[in-house]
C-alpha cells in the first residue's frame, strides 16, 4: 500500500484535522498522482456535515486536484511520468452502459465512483484531494495543459465543467442573451464560459456591490434583483438562466424573467425549489439541470480554456485554514474560489 497524508473529518461533527492513511498500490491501469493543489468545493463542506446524505468517515474532501504524475501502470497508454494531470469528481464508473459508452460518465446507470465519501468497485472508501498523492485508473485522468497557472486550473474540474456543460449541450452562444444567476465559485466560470461562447451575458445578483466584478469579469449587462424596476425592465428578456445559487430563491421570479421557449438551468444546489405551474405554462419554458460532464466533455474544456486563455479566479490559502476557508465560503466572502496548497500539507 502507498503511504498518504491529507485532512479528514472524522465524524460530521469535528473539524478536519491531519490524517495519515492509505492509497492503493498502483495497478497496470492506475496513474498515480502527486496532489498540488486542491480546490475548495461548497460540496465539501455539505458533504462532510451531512446535508445531503449520511457521509463516510473518516473523510478527506476534494475533487479539484491537479498535480504530476509520479507513477503510471505497465499498461498505461495516455500518460507518462512527470505529466501534468488532473482529477475530477469521478474516478470509475461501469464503463459499459450506454451514458458510460456515450461519454457521460456523471450519469453511469450504475452509478459512478465518485473521487470522495463513495466506494470503490473493491468496497473501498474513496478519499479525496485534500491529500498529497491520489491513484486513479487512467480513463479518469486528465491532461492539464502547461499554458496555464496549475493552481487556478484546480477549480475548472469541478466548478469549470459544471458550468460548461450545459452551455454546451444547450448550444448557447452568439445571438443568445444568458442571465448567470450569482456570482461565486460557478457563477464566475458561467460568466467567462459565456463570454466566451459568444453570448449576451447578464449577471443577476442580489448584491449591487458585484456589479462592478462582474463587468470586470467580461459580463455585459448587470441586474440587481432586489430592484423591482431593474427586474421590470428585463422581464421575457432572456433565452437561457444559469442558475448557479445554493440558498432557496423564488424560482418563479426567475422564470419571469424567460422568454418564450426559455430554459432555466440549475447547476446549483437549493434544499428545494417551488414551481407554481403558471409559470411554465406561460410561455413554454422549461427547467432542466446539469451536472457536471463526462470525461470527454471535461478534457474537451480543458483544452479549450488552455486555447483561450481560462482560468478561475482563485485565493490560495495552507491547509491549516480551511476552516476559515469555509466559513468566508458560508459568506460568500472569496472571489472566487479558494485553493489549497498542498505543500502545506
Amino acid at each position: 500500500m502507498i503511504q498518504a497524508k491529507g485532512y479528514a473529518a472524522q465524524d460530521a461533527e469535528t473539524d478536519l484535522a491531519p490524517w495519515d492513511f492509505e492509497r492503493r498500490e498502483v495497478g497496470p491501469h492506475d496513474v498515480q498522482i502527486e496532489i498540488q493543489y486542491c480546490g475548495v468545493c461548497h460540496s465539501d463542506l455539505h458533504q462532510i456535515k451531512n446535508d445531503w446524505f449520511p457521509g463516510i468517515f473518516p473523510m478527506v474532501p476534494g475533487h479539484e486536484i491537479v498535480g504530476r504524475i509520479v507513477k503510471v501502470g505497465d499498461h498505461v497508454k495516455k500518460f507518462k511520468v512527470d505529466e501534468l494531470a488532473g482529477v475530477g469528481c469521478m474516478v470509475d464508473s461501469c464503463q459499459v452502459c450506454e451514458n458510460c459508452k456515450d461519454g457521460l460518465e456523471q450519469y453511469c446507470l450504475e452509478g459512478n465512483v465518485q473521487t470522495y465519501n463513495g466506494r470503490g468497485k473493491d468496497g473501498v472508501p474513496t478519499y479525496g484531494g485534500y491529500s498529497n498523492t491520489i491513484v486513479v485508473r487512467e480513463e479518469f485522468v486528465l491532461h492539464i495543459s502547461d499554458k496555464l497557472s496549475l493552481a487556478a486550473t484546480a477549480p475548472l474540474l469541478c466548478a469549470g465543467i459544471t458550468t460548461y456543460s450545459p452551455l454546451r449541450h444547450w448550444k448557447v452562444g452568439k445571438g443568445h442573451k444568458l442571465a448567470v444567476l450569482g456570482l461565486g465559485g460557478l457563477g464566475h466560470m458561467g460568466v467567462k464560459f459565456g463570454v466566451a461562447f459568444g453570448a449576451e451575458v447578464t449577471v443577476l445578483s442580489t448584491s449591487a456591490s458585484k456589479a462592478e466584478a462582474a463587468k470586470a469579469l467580461g459580463a455585459h449587462h448587470f441586474v440587481v434583483t432586489s430592484d423591482p424596476a431593474q427586474l421590470k425592465a428585463v422581464k421575457g428578456s432572456f433565452d437561457f438562466i444559469l442558475d448557479t445559487v445554493s440558498a432557496e430563491h423564488d424560482m418563479n421570479m426567475y422564470l419571469s424573467l424567460l422568454r418564450t421557449n426559455g430554459t432555466h438551468i440549475c447547476v446549483g444546489v437549493p434544499p428545494a425549489y417551488s414551481i407554481h405551474p403558471f409559470s411554465l405554462l406561460g410561455g413554454r419554458k422549461s427547467v432542466a439541470g446539469s451536472g457536471i460532464g463526462g470525461i470527454p466533455e471535461t478534457q474537451e474544456m480543458l483544452d479549450f480554456c488552455a486555447e483561450h486563455n481560462i482560468v478561475s479566479d482563485i485565493e490560495m490559502i495552507d491547509i491549516k485554514d480551511i476552516q476559515t476557508a469555509y466559513d468566508r465560503m458560508v459568506k460568500g466572502d472569496v472571489r472566487y474560489r479558494f485553493v489549497i496548497d498542498i505543500a502545506t500539507l
